[in-house]
């Protein structure tokens, strides 16, 4: 089985480990070219890959989830563990990654007083939700499971780019780290 840590050093099976990590965005190549894309960045030298999860790419309409054909963010996992790469996800609700909204669903607008990335109940019904498919489809992918997933990113650009400050932005980050471990 293998483990990971985040000592003074990334530890992988109780050994020390360099990540070298390129970004490649599944959502913004067509399956057929994913692994010409991933072998490129591996023969670049990384051994890991990131990518976000686009909320607004996955469920369009509120309820409305889809994780097959270009959006088959595990079928683009599995690849690139089975080119013998680790990876670095980031399911957060917001990537801005100059993605229209950030990666936020534009139905959650419909709702005049929406607060988003913040401690707003119905925002973060909303990610729960979104977090309770997309989990089922990641899960399986993170390296306690045997998968190649090492790390999560819960948030992006909090606190420089529409993020809140003090108390209130701690305590969205908490709620969020939660809802993402439940």
């Amino acid at each position: 089985m293998t483990t990971f840590a985040i000592q003074d050093d990334f530890m992988l099976n109780g050994q020390p480990v360099k990540l070298i990590s390129g970004a490649l965005h599944y959502f913004r190549i067509v399956p057929e070219y994913w692994q010409d894309r991933l072998e490129k960045l591996k023969n670049m030298g990384c051994n890991c890959v990131e990518t976000y999860i686009p909320w607004n790419y996955h469920e369009p309409k509120k309820g409305q989830f889809d994780f097959s054909g270009r959006k088959d963010v595990a079928r683009f996992v599995r690849l690139a563990q089975a080119l013998g790469l680790w990876v670095i996800l980031r399911p957060t609700p917001y990537i801005c990654a100059e993605w229209e909204f950030g990666g936020l669903p534009a139905w959650l607008l419909a709702d005049d007083s929406m607060r988003v990335r913040s401690t707003y109940q119905p925002y973060l019904d909303a990610v729960d939700a979104y977090y309770a498919e997309l989990f089922k489809v990641i899960r399986p992918l993170f390296f306690t499971h045997g998968g190649p997933v090492l790390m999560c990113q819960i948030e992006n650009e909090y606190g420089c780019c529409g993020g809140l400050d003090g108390e209130e932005g701690e305590a969205h980050m908490r709620v969020l780290t939660n809802l993402a471990l439940d």
